[in-house]
């Protein structure tokens, strides 16, 4: 599982962060993280979001210094594509393949609706959570907490977080199940909270958009992310192509993009 700060989602979370000045400002880092919290629940409040998600998605939540420590020493990615993609893609390959059969008739249906092919999801899918098993330990709502009361990118958080409220809000996970990564990627493909709540779908039509449990609204949801910046229906994936650049929103780094393609192009050559 990797975490993903090059995801589309934070630019998205600092965008909103910056288009909607905040009537109650909760400044980052000053005073203690309880008083902030405080001033954050208020600033939720005025943006429209009900007390009952407030006090459900914040009540007891504190400051967590691991995640700190995380974040701010983080190493720079350096790995060659041959290095990473020789390391994440041959052990994945079987179990991808074997996606690919056991969700063949959700897939096409998704490839119906968004265009984009099984294999790229099924890639994605295998490259950020092993197919869903490795979803995360860390609490959503701490990490972004967290990280929103910290100045280093106070703003994003802060945004990421009142979406997080957002998505309890709407009745599709409920505080205590949002687990994820220590950024506060949550679901089988790492969607920001942002993400979530701009490209979540309900593919299973179950009344939720589920992205921990619900391997069907994983990938249409990934698809859809995908669809929505651009995919070009029936139109490969090289590196230069219009679908590569696609595939970049997802994640900016080239070396886990071209992984990405690498992977879904031995998955449809898979026998």
């Amino acid at each position: 599982m990797t975490s993903r700060f090059s995801l589309g989602a934070f630019a998205l979370g600092a965008l909103l962060a910056a288009s909607a000045a905040p009537a109650l400002a909760a400044p980052c880092g000053t005073g203690t993280f309880e008083t902030w919290l405080e001033d954050f629940k208020k600033e939720a409040a005025s943006k429209g979001i009900s007390q009952p998600a407030i006090q459900a998605g914040l009540t007891g939540v504190t400051l967590d210094k691991a995640i700190l420590a995380r974040d701010h020493s983080q190493a720079v990615f350096n790995q060659t594509f041959e290095q990473f993609s020789g390391r994440m893609v041959p052990p994945r390959l079987v179990r991808g393949s074997n996606m690919l059969k056991q969700y063949g008739s959700v897939l096409a249906r998704i490839e119906q609706s968004y265009g984009v092919p099984a294999e790229v999801l099924v890639a994605i899918w295998g490259l950020e959570t092993d197919f869903g098993v490795n979803t995360g330990k860390f609490a959503t709502m701490r990490s972004l907490a967290t990280l929103a009361y910290d100045c280093r990118r106070s703003d994003m958080f802060k945004a990421e977080l009142m979406d997080a409220l957002r998505i309890v809000e709407r009745g599709d996970l409920a505080p205590q199940e949002m687990r994820g990564a220590w950024a506060g990627e949550i679901g089988q493909t790492q969607f920001m909270p942002s993400s979530y709540i701009k490209y979540a779908v309900d593919f299973d039509g179950n009344g939720r958009r589920d992205l921990l449990r619900s391997a069907p609204d994983v990938l249409a949801s990934t698809a859809n992310f995908l669809a929505s910046y651009g995919w070009q229906r029936g139109k490969n994936w090289e590196p230069g192509s219009a679908n590569f650049a696609v595939i970049q929103q997802w994640n900016k780094s080239e070396v886990y993009a071209r992984t990405i393609g690498y992977f879904a192009t031995q998955l449809a050559h898979a026998p």
